[in-house]
């Protein structure tokens, strides 16, 4: 064999080493996905070189690829698309083009990127909007937020608190033409976590009036405590959202200071006395059966007080909604939960619904068996336009 034989044969395994990612028998379009990730992990890998070599940051090198695919505020036929600011927030506001007599419901989202990435430009959460528009007839508000690593909790929080309270304003609805009465708050993974974040300080702010009407949580991120559940250990290396990444956005969510991180990925953060909080995350008491099979519980490493001293927000409500009393998730609205099997998030999700309905909280849990991270967000899957239904559906009804 000759050595150019010989190399392109080694390139060749590693080639298709790298690209190809094991998935569990049941997901559907596998090779979609695989490339997907691939793709996925090739941007990752660069930009994580680009911070090696001190050029730039993890989450802008991601934010600046990310910024090819958004897309300008367009209206159409059936939708009037048009920016604003909404105390000062920036947002994309889409109202359905032809007349209506009755006030419409009204769905206010947030998006999703570890708090770090994205925007309401991305053309899958202007796509998603549209299609909101499309089936309910309801005026959408698809904010936007500060990101780290250039802002860090709470900025995010405060933001997308801000422009929800502005839109609730009665003067705000009758300029939209909102019901006010009929008012939805949804996010998809740390967009999740905001709106469940914000749901629930809303509950007691006295200076807003109306309230919310549903809650939708799309495979949420919700606590900061247990960074190994059993979706973490089962999902840890699976697409599109792998433990080390997610330990990351995490981190980057309060500080830059990866020691943070570091402590995150050994569940050596939680102070010895805040031990008592983990009885809001304890999976072994909180996940159905089917999810702890296999698994034993083991309490997480007690860490120092140090760095709770220095960034306390990791153990805050406002970002980590799971530590919430159950006297506050009582006042909660009506909630729909979804989760995936192959997210590292699934149990935030799930242990919130157990949560939810204890407390007396009328809770839909869909739970996808076939589901990864991400899929209500990436085109052209048929999974993504699956959850994309049952989402709509839901709201459709309850909304």
């Amino acid at each position: 064999m000759g050595r150019k034989t010989l190399l392109l044969l080694m390139l060749g395994v590693l080639g298709a080493y790298y690209v190809y990612t094991p998935l569990p028998d049941n997901i559907e379009e596998p090779w979609k996905l695989i490339w997907m990730n691939t793709l996925l992990k090739t941007t990752q890998n660069l930009a994580l070189f680009a911070e090696l070599l001190g050029i730039n940051h993890l989450m802008d090198t991601l934010m600046f690829y990310m910024s090819f695919q958004e897309v300008p505020p367009t209206s159409d036929e059936n939708v009037t698309v048009t920016e604003t600011t909404f105390n000062n927030v920036p947002v994309r506001v889409y109202i359905p083009h032809r007349k209506s007599q009755a006030l419409r419901r009204g769905v206010f989202y947030i998006h999703g990127g570890g708090w770090c990435l994205g925007s309401a430009a991305l053309l899958s959460y202007d796509l998603l909007s549209r299609q909101t528009v499309n089936r309910l007839d309801a005026v959408v508000i698809s904010t936007n937020y500060r990101l780290a690593p250039n802002y860090h909790f709470p900025n995010q929080f405060e933001d997308v608190y801000n422009s929800l309270k502005w839109f609730l304003r009665q003067d705000v609805l009758e300029k939209y033409g909102v019901n006010p009465k009929r008012i939805g708050i949804s996010g998809d993974s740390a967009g999740g976590n905001l709106a469940a974040a914000v749901t629930q300080k809303l509950i007691d702010d006295p200076d807003v009036k109306i309230k919310l009407k549903t809650q939708s949580l799309i495979y949420p991120a919700l606590q900061t405590l247990d960074m190994d559940l059993p979706s973490y250990r089962e999902n840890s290396l699976l697409p599109t959202l792998p433990r080390s990444l997610m330990v990351r956005f995490w981190s980057e969510y309060f500080t830059t200071d990866r020691s943070l991180e570091k402590a995150m990925l050994f569940n050596q953060h939680v102070p010895v006395e805040s031990v008592h909080l983990f009885q809001f995350v304890n999976w072994s008491s909180l996940l159905p059966e089917i999810f702890k099979k296999g698994h034993f519980y083991s309490s997480p490493t007690n860490g120092t007080s140090e760095l709770f001293k220095k960034y306390p927000g990791f153990l805050d409500v406002r970002a980590a909604p799971l530590l919430a009393d159950d006297n506050k998730l009582q006042g909660l609205p009506v909630t729909y939960v979804i989760t995936c099997q192959y997210d590292v998030l699934r149990d935030d999700g799930i242990m919130y619904v157990t949560r939810l309905q204890k407390a007396g909280v009328r809770v839909t849990h869909q739970h996808i068996e076939d589901g990864f991270h991400g899929a209500i967000s990436y085109g052209g899957f048929k999974i993504g336009y699956r959850i994309q239904n049952h989402y709509l559906s839901w709201l459709n009804e309850n909304l």
